[in-house]
């Protein structure tokens, strides 16, 4: 009677499922993977309204540039004019809620000497009252200038179109997705590895037949298999507690998921990188934060980079959550392809490749 030869295959299933339990076990991992999300998304998802953030507003290739209204408009903190997308990417934004409003001034002969097109949808919400009080209060201040209680110098003109509500949801819960991933990615990988280490737990394995790489993959597919579960759960909370838009239904979902499933691992990089650096379980905490905590803050999770100053906005563009979570926008409420996010992807990826390099050159396994 032979025995039957030794499968590594079994032996990183194994890993993996008992790995799986030990995180499910784990409460600072149900923590961070799916209660502080989930706390965030509960408390923005009974705000009603849009996210209120900023009004974008595209201007039409007529519009006149030289008139006061518009100079003062430029003026306006929360009025970022947009002249870089032609007529068809505006009327096309519009109505999936990219940009709020688009703005076409024109010059009469006679008073009122200019009107104010403004196209709206469905989208804008109440940006698009944020847009014509800002107006109102320019014309006031002109004709206050003016004597004898001139003519208005401007009217509005509205028109407006179908398309989407943006709500306050739809902004949110990516970011919050977004955070969950990042979390397991660098928390649990770095813990594990680190505490395999110190425990001596790895030496022991290097005396079976287990094959380095069994281990990784395996305790791998275990954080891989908790975040996209842990993804689906908020993404289902967002749809049927909040309406989370989804605009293909399933298929968006699927999209959804394989981007948590490259996010996190990518994410997994960072915290291979951490196991190997840190000395004692200790000094992870203080280690990961440096890499969570900027990016937590300054990749759109809770507002739009738009809002940053202008000298932090390329600091904001560089860190790769930021291109996570304007993917998982874009899949979600524009009903974008993973075609149409490939450029969010391959910046993720080129992230990957870097950080996996840095992890080879710094992982240790005793």
């Amino acid at each position: 009677m032979t025995d039957k030869p030794y499968s590594n295959l079994h032996a990183t299933l194994a890993i993996a499922k008992a790995s799986f339990r030990s995180i499910v076990r784990s409460p600072s991992s149900v923590v961070f993977t799916l209660l502080f999300p989930l706390i965030f998304i509960l408390v923005f998802g009974f705000i009603s309204g849009g996210s209120v953030i900023s009004v974008d507003v595209g201007v039409a290739k007529t519009n006149d540039t030289i008139n006061p209204v518009y100079q003062a408009l430029k003026k306006v903190s929360v009025v970022r004019l947009i002249h870089n997308q032609t007529p068809e990417q505006m009327r096309a934004n519009l109505q999936k809620g990219s940009i709020d409003a688009i703005m076409n001034i024109q010059k009469n002969t006679k008073p009122p000497y200019f009107t104010v097109n403004i196209q709206s949808s469905k989208a804008s919400g109440d940006k698009i009252s944020i847009l014509k009080s800002a107006l109102n209060n320019i014309f006031f201040q002109i004709n206050s200038h003016v004597p004898d209680a001139p003519p208005p110098v401007a009217v509005i003109k509205e028109d407006a179109i179908q398309g989407r509500e943006y709500k306050t949801i739809d902004f949110i819960l990516p970011g919050q997705l977004g955070f969950a991933l990042l979390s397991t990615g660098v928390f649990g990988t770095a813990f594990v590895f680190l505490s395999l280490r110190i425990t001596l737990v790895i030496k022991r394995f290097f005396a079976t037949p287990v094959k380095r790489y069994s281990i990784v993959i395996g305790e791998a597919l275990a954080r891989i298999s908790f975040a996209l579960i842990g993804a689906l759960f908020i993404i289902t909370i967002g749809r049927f507690a909040f309406g989370f838009t989804l605009v293909h239904g399933f298929v968006t979902v699927i999209n959804m998921l394989i981007l948590s499933f490259i996010g996190v691992v990518v994410f997994m990089g960072f915290g291979f990188t951490v196991s190997g650096i840190a000395k004692n379980e200790s000094s992870v905490p203080p280690i990961a934060n440096m890499i969570t905590l900027p990016q937590f803050l300054l990749s759109g999770t809770f507002f739009s980079i738009n809002v940053f100053p202008a000298w932090l906005q390329p600091i904001s563009r560089a860190l790769p959550l930021t291109y996570l979570n304007d993917a998982m926008r874009k899949v979600a409420f524009e009903g974008a392809s993973l075609m149409d996010v490939s450029h969010q992807i391959l910046i993720m990826c080129l992230w990957g490749v870097g950080i996996y390099f840095v992890a080879v050159k710094t992982f240790k396994w005793e």
